[in-house]
């Protein structure tokens, strides 16, 4: 477990693998890239806590099968103690149960263990940015293999007070984003710039409490304002 102190305007970045050569070819490939430091590395979810703890970093690289604390509950207790940490997902395949969970906790995306390097950087500096790596066909393509998981039955039944702070083009703009549109698509789809539809998914993601794009798909399925895809 390593760490170092990072400038004020730079991105900092925390590396979570129990592979030492995989966190050694991420940290060369960030290093060479402006405004970005890596922090810290670890080799399991316990070291990631205490580092994150320390060091509290922009973005944390996760992995998801780890020793001692896998990634899930290393990202579940993250977003608990150290919500300004954003965590992008680690994964060897391009959609599975782990990132799913992950996401659903709060994760704002996730990339391949065999990623290329541009790729890699600029996922660390849209997640930095606030944004959700995770492409809105990549959000159909989980929904329909995860679609028996939601909705959730405690929130499908609770009431939901938050969904009339929503105008009504904000509750569309949810229901669009649920469906796995970009936002290039949604403006054709309901004649509006895409700048306005930008606009009234920020709202609807601060009125909601959610954190990104991907957080709003999942709590629309999950309390029943949209049905799952149906199976074949």
């Amino acid at each position: 477990m390593t760490d170092l102190e990072a400038p004020g305007d730079t991105i900092s970045v925390l590396l979570v693998d129990d592979q030492p050569l995989l966190r050694k070819g991420f940290r060369m490939v960030l290093e060479e890239e402006p405004g970005i430091i890596v922090v810290g590395e670890a080799s399991d979810g316990m070291d990631a806590l205490e580092l994150v703890a320390r060091r509290r970093p922009d973005v944390v690289v996760m992995d998801v099968r780890m020793p001692r604390m896998d990634g899930i509950e290393a990202t579940q207790a993250i977003i608990a103690t150290e919500p300004r940490s954003r965590i992008l997902i680690l994964t060897t395949f391009d959609i599975d149960e782990y990132a799913f969970n992950a996401l659903r906790l709060g994760a704002s995306g996730f990339i391949l263990k065999d990623v290329p390097p541009a790729e890699f950087v600029k996922a660390i500096r849209s997640v930095a940015n606030g944004d959700a790596v995770i492409a809105p066909t990549v959000t159909r393509r989980l929904l329909d293999q995860f679609a028996h998981k939601i909705p959730d039955p405690q929130l499908a039944n609770a009431p939901h007070p938050e969904l009339d702070e929503l105008t009504a083009r904000e509750r569309e703009i949810l229901i669009e984003v649920a469906g796995g549109f970009s936002n290039a698509e949604m403006a054709e789809r309901l004649f509006v710039a895409e700048a306005t539809v930008k606009t009234h998914l920020g709202r609807v993601l601060t009125k909601l409490g959610l954190r990104d794009r991907v957080q709003a798909v999942i709590y629309a399925y999950a309390i029943g304002l949209v049905d799952p895809p149906r199976e074949n």
